[in-house]
């Protein structure tokens, strides 16, 4: 399920900057990177919405929920003619990832409980991320080979009607598990869910931060990458490539650094991939060397690799099972927010200082977020309601 919603989502990486330019005429990154900032706005919103709407309705019926607003997304973008099919597409979509992928996150927590929760965040965002990236590569395969950029999002006609009959018809509801591990959990309830889970936490807030920063971060690769490489000389393929490696290792990292976070610091898990992203970013402003920017990307993997699953593994640490649903709501708010702020950022200093100049600041921005929370954070889930509130005094 994960996968195919993933896959919703890559075919658009390596070609909608491209399809701007070449298609619509757009040629400043703050009118192309206009498509990011809706689909950041609508998922973070739908983000939000699902973890309050999940005291009414069921995980299952979210999840389908949000497979129909992915229904009519390749359709728009096929035969889209102009920018705001294109925007609206991306509204919808951005929609469908914040319902569908929060309540797959949701339901997959409520179905492991306490123990291996690391590796089954792992696994969960692996089989989203990997099919990030494959279908990254794949779109940027079918348009060079077709010479047609519409082509590159045909695919998604069969991922979404698969995504609506799995949730129909193969994927079952959750709550039973829920009530089961809120009858012994005990971890205390956050007196105010909107503000733990923003800043007042001492673990939750630094974990939003970090999730802000890491979206910044996707954004501003996602928006500028391809336009750097195109500068650069690179050929559809070599950036459907590039664009891809990314996810990839991203995704296919997650099956050992989810696992990993059951065994060692999630702290330390979280702090190192954030450094590790924040060096490989900034190293794109260094290089135009196919081999090094291979190299910088995968690095950029692997950081975000040991960071995801710790996100949402510390969110479901420190927060009661009754709350869990509205605290990732809320996480994954602010987290996809960060594509809004972020392209909003990159397309503004873009077109004034360069594509590149912007990647070296996301990379210091991020490097600056590793320290913060290296300071702030405890290395074990506040499990004490007197000690939480002390932390916070």
């Amino acid at each position: 399920m994960t996968g195919f919603i993933g896959s919703m989502v890559g075919l658009e990486r390596a070609v909608l900057p491209k399809f701007a330019e070449t298609t619509f005429g757009l040629n400043t990154h703050s009118a192309i990177l206009s498509f990011i900032v809706a689909f950041g706005l609508a998922k973070s919103l739908a983000n939000l919405v699902m973890g309050q709407l999940s005291v009414r309705f069921t995980r299952k019926q979210l999840l389908l929920a949000g497979w129909l607003f992915a229904l009519p997304v390749p359709w728009l973008l096929i035969y889209a003619q102009n920018w705001w099919w294109v925007i609206g597409a991306n509204l919808l979509l951005g929609v469908n990832q914040g319902l569908a992928w929060t309540s797959s996150i949701v339901m997959t927590i409520d179905l492991v409980g306490e123990k291996n929760r690391g590796m089954a965040m792992g696994i969960n965002e692996f089989a989203g991320y990997l099919a990030v990236g494959l279908a990254s590569f794949l779109a940027g395969y079918i348009a060079s080979t077709t010479g047609e950029i519409t082509f590159a999002f045909v695919p998604g006609l069969i991922f979404s009607l698969a995504g609506i009959l799995l949730a129909k018809f193969v994927v079952r509801d959750t709550k039973a598990h829920v009530q089961a591990e809120a009858a012994i959990s005990k971890v205390p309830f956050l007196a105010s869910v909107w503000k733990d889970t923003t800043w007042r936490h001492i673990n939750l807030g630094p974990v939003t931060l970090n999730g802000f920063v890491t979206k910044i971060n996707d954004g501003a690769l996602w928006g500028l990458l391809p336009l750097v490489l195109a500068a650069k000389g690179y050929s559809m393929v070599e950036i459907g490539l590039l664009a891809g490696i990314y996810p990839a290792v991203w995704g296919i990292g997650q099956l050992f650094t989810g696992k990993m976070g059951d065994s060692y610091s999630r702290k330390l898990l979280l702090c190192l991939g954030m450094l590790l992203q924040g060096v490989g970013i900034a190293a794109l402003f260094f290089t135009s060397l196919f081999t090094l920017m291979l190299l910088s990307l995968a690095t950029v993997g692997i950081g975000t690799a040991l960071v995801y699953p710790t996100f949402l593994t510390l969110v479901a640490d420190n927060t009661h099972p009754v709350q869990r649903s509205q605290s990732l709501g809320i996480f994954r708010f602010w987290r996809d927010f960060g594509y809004v702020a972020g392209a909003l950022a990159a397309g503004y200093f873009s077109d004034n200082f360069g594509a590149e100049v912007v990647l070296l600041g996301s990379g210091l921005v991020t490097i600056g977020a590793c320290v913060f929370s290296a300071v702030r954070m405890c290395q074990h889930p506040v499990t004490d309601v007197a000690q939480h509130q002390s932390r916070n005094a």
